[in-house]
């Protein structure tokens, strides 16, 4: 009989992506969050750029009352931006620093216990090497910044290198890398990877995440859309579980459950975070629909995968 998926992991949700209308950091953020922090299937949620101040005291304020994990995840902010942790333009990355540093600052105001980052844009072959080696130098600068603070963890999100983001992080290896050169000074640094990049990257989470496994810290699970490009959710844009046309339905979700399992990532210390990145993405789907539908397969995952 499978365990009780609460005792293995706290399940999240990502905020801006499950309410698209708030990825800008404005909009409904407070009566949106409300929603998810009364839902207590949610026992963690991932929050983004929150540009007014007075909103993140409330923001705070709410989390506080609600007894969940928060993760502040710095993506609303680079992508819409276009910061480049790697840049080999030395203005262009000591701006993506600069601006992270405000992330972490918010992070702290927030409540949240870790910060989520991605890489910059895929520079290509001939100078990629040279942006790995600017990335861990943006890394390290962060990290110390945030020790002036007081502990927080963070995380790297890989991402596609050629579909969408084209992001240098991007395939295991390059991941994996990265990992190696920061992790020895840094313990509160690690990895995350999300079930809907994989087809993205055209990679298998069975060959990746043994590899990735000693870093691996949180994981998000979602669908995409890579077989047709006419697909109006072609490409990394998050679409509901079962969409026809998509990569990944409760079938996709065991198996990643299992292999997580199967690489120890539920033996950490603190119980890690899973997280739900969905949202709606065609006409006529809203929020609710979408985030029932994937509760739905989160706990029929769990229930057939054994664990």
């Amino acid at each position: 009989m499978s365990s009780n998926i609460y005792q293995k992991a706290r399940l999240g949700v990502i905020h801006f992506k499950a309410y698209p209308e708030v990825e800008t950091g404005e909009g409904p953020i407070i009566e949106t969050l409300e929603k998810l922090a009364e839902d207590e299937f949610w026992s963690a949620v991932e929050v983004g750029w929150i540009k007014d101040y007075r909103v993140r005291n409330t923001v705070r304020h709410i989390l506080e009352q609600s007894h969940l994990s928060v993760a502040f995840a710095s993506q609303p902010r680079v992508l819409q931006n276009r910061l480049n942790l790697n840049s080999l333009d030395k203005r262009e990355r000591a701006l993506a620093v600069d601006t992270l540093k405000r992330s972490i600052d918010e992070a702290h105001e927030v409540g949240a216990e870790v910060v989520r980052l991605i890489a910059g844009r895929d520079p290509g072959d001939s100078d990629r090497e040279e942006a790995k080696k600017l990335l861990v130098d943006s890394l390290f600068q962060l990290l110390e910044y945030a020790k002036e603070e007081g502990q927080l963890d963070f995380t790297l999100k890989l991402f596609d290198r050629d579909i969408d983001k084209r992001n240098l992080i991007g395939p295991t290896q390059d991941a994996l890398d990265i990992a190696e050169a920061v992790y020895p000074h840094h313990s509160n640094f690690g990895l995350l990877v999300d079930l809907s990049h994989y087809p993205l990257l055209r990679e298998n989470p069975r060959d990746s995440i043994p590899k990735l496994a000693k870093y691996l810290r949180s994981v998000h699970v979602g669908n995409c859309v890579y077989q047709d490009r006419r697909h109006p959710a072609y490409g990394d844009i998050q679409p509901r579980f079962g969409l026809q046309g998509g990569e990944n339905d409760t079938e996709q979700v065991v198996e990643f459950f299992q292999i997580l399992e199967e690489n120890g990532f539920f033996t950490q210390n603190q119980r890690p975070i899973i997280s739900a990145e969905v949202r709606p993405v065609l006409a006529g789907e809203k929020s609710g629909l979408i985030l029932a539908n994937a509760k739905r397969v989160i706990r029929d995952a769990w229930a057939f995968s054994g664990i």
